[in-house]
Order: C-alpha cells, then structure tokens, then sequence
C-alpha cells in the first residue's frame, strides 16, 4: 500500500516585500507587472530557517498556513526548499485581511482543488471561513487522498470572545466531512489539519472535530506533556494548536506515532532542550511559532 508522511505547519507570515530599501521605486501600475526581482520573501533571515524547519521534517505532502499567494509560495520553494521536490502547490486567496492562505506543497499530484471560501455564516452577516476549508486530493501511487486543510479563527482578542466564530467553523468542517464519508463509516483516505486556533481541554470550540467518531487526533498518542505545538512567549504558554485528524480508517491502520519538530522554536522556549536550528535565536530569528506537527501513514 502507497506510504508518506504528511505534515502541517503554520510558517508564520510568509510574505513578499517590495524592495524600496534597496532603491527600487514602484511604477505607476498596479504593481503586478513590475519585474519580480523588485520583491524579495519577507524576513529573510527568519524564512531560510522556516525552510530549515520544513526541511528536517521531509514531509511528501505538507499543509501550510499563513501564505501570503502561490507566487510567494513558488519562490520560496524554488529559492529556499530546492532539492525537496515539492512539484505540486496550490495556494487560493482567501478574505483575511492580513492576506493569510492555507497552502499544500506535495511531491505527489494535486488531483482536484475545493474551496469553502465563499461560504458565508448562519447569519449571513461574513464569511464562514477566517481563511478557507481547503479540500485537497492527492494522487498517492495510484490511491486517493483527501485533506482538508484549515486555519481557523484566532484567539487573539480572547478564547471566549473568539469561541462563537471557531466553534462554527469547527462545526461546518465536521458536516464537510460527513456528508462525503459518513455513509462509508469514516473508512477513506482523508485527513482534517492544520491551525485551529484552540487547545483541545477546557471550554474548546473544536468539539464538533474533536469528538467526532471519523476522526482521531493522533496527538493523543503522545504523552501529555509532548503534545504541544505552539509556544507564546508573551504568556510563556506552551500549547497545541494544530492538529492531525486521521479518518477513522487511517487511524485504524496506522497505529504509530505522529511527531513534533520543534527545533526551529526560539530558545526562550525552555521547554525545548535540544540543540536549535542553526541561526535561531533567543526570541528572532525563528522558523515560527508553530512547530510542523507531521505523521508516517500508508493509505488503505
């Protein structure tokens, strides 16, 4: 049966800037048809560890979060990842302000592309998603393999004030999949991951996912005190944000363990012992404040 390892990773704010400290000066159109060697990737220093990070994980399918477009997404890929031969991405813009996409970057064909973002909430009154429900097929030596990648709301402003918002995301995910996997009871190639912005204890808004009988947080596999894939400095909180949802019939024929990097973290967090990426700092430059959460599975 076809094997790969599958990753998420929240790479924190990967942008491109226009150059105007270098004497660049923009034209009067647009700015799309300005020769591209006027922008460079944002915090350059930070995002060749970012690619560091992403590197030792050597994941075949990799979901990220926080992209800024595709073209950002292809020149970073061919300036900092070369040789990892992620031939496949896909990036689709979404509403968030902040210009913030989920994103695939995978050694294996991209099948088909579905996007939740034009869905709006219960009330009508927004968008649905902070970002996007992206729904991914991967063509895996001859099987199929979906995933659904998200970023959903933030905590920023507050658990409890931002829970209304995250708990219906949470909620519309988890009726996304049921409508195309309950009848097979949960047995198929597919996955629900990436950023969900909420830890799964306490008053989570994530219960729709987390309680789901299709899906398995494989997290859980771990001990509690390595479950944690976040680190805030300002709190100096250590906590899980992202997540692998396998479907039930991936969990059930994939019993390993799922793994955390977490060597591109900033050495204040303490938590980590081992030896840091070359180049990452006490609080910057870092990979992020995510750590890529990843997973060997073989496909049923």
């Amino acid at each position: 049966m076809p094997s790969l390892r599958l990753a998420t990773f929240n790479a924190e704010n990967l942008f491109a800037r226009y150059r105007f400290k270098d004497g660049f000066q923009p034209t009067a159109d647009d700015g799309f048809t300005i020769n591209d060697t006027a922008f460079r990737i944002h915090d350059d220093e930070s995002k060749k560890i970012t690619a560091k990070a992403i590197r030792k994980v050597n994941a075949d399918v990799i979901c990220l979060q926080e992209v800024e477009s595709l073209p950002v997404l292809d020149r970073f890929n061919s300036y900092y990842l070369g040789g990892l031969k992620y031939a496949h991405r896909a990036v689709i813009d979404c509403f968030d302000p902040r210009q913030i996409d989920v994103a695939v970057l995978s050694r294996y064909p991209i099948v088909s592309l579905r996007s939740h973002r034009e869905e709006r909430n219960k009330k009508g009154t927004a968008f649905l998603f902070s970002r996007d429900c992206l729904e991914i097929e991967l063509d895996i030596g001859g099987k199929t393999l979906t995933l659904y990648a998200n970023h959903l709301k933030s905590m920023m402003g507050g658990r409890e004030t931002t829970r209304a918002r995250r708990l219906e995301q949470a909620e519309r995910v988890a009726a996304i999949v049921d409508a195309r996997w309950k009848k097979s009871g949960y047995k198929g190639n597919f996955v629900v991951l990436g950023d969900l912005n909420d830890y799964p204890e306490g008053k989570t808004a994530l219960g729709a996912l987390l309680d789901h009988k299709g899906l398995a947080n494989v997290l859980t596999r771990l001990p509690e005190k390595e479950r944690w894939t976040h680190y805030y400095a300002g709190g100096n909180a250590y906590s899980q944000l992202d997540y692998l949802l396998l479907s039930k019939g991936l969990a059930q024929a994939n019993p390993g363990m799922p793994g955390v990097m977490r060597l591109g973290l900033p050495w204040r967090a303490q938590q980590v012992t081992e030896e840091r990426l070359d180049g990452v700092g006490d609080n910057e430059p870092k990979a992020s404040d995510h750590a890529p959460l990843y997973m060997d599975i073989t496909l049923i």
